[in-house]
């Protein structure tokens, strides 16, 4: 039985060391950012958008 033990304990020791050598290898790596400007285009398609649905709007209520 201490041999299971011993082997359990080994096995868990080696799976939480591999996953912190993981971690510190991974963090080593930059995820890519979106750029502000494109942020700021999407707003002001957005805009263009709700202000084109508006007139379309106005104009059906006028008929």
């Amino acid at each position: 039985m201490n041999m299971d033990v011993l082997w359990i304990i080994l096995l868990a020791l080696g799976i939480i060391i591999s996953n912190l050598m993981v971690l510190r290898y991974s963090s080593k790596f930059k995820f890519p950012t979106r750029n502000k400007p494109d942020s700021e285009k999407a707003k002001s398609s957005l805009q263009d958008e709700s202000k084109a649905s508006k007139t379309q709007v106005k104009e059906t209520s006028d008929t």
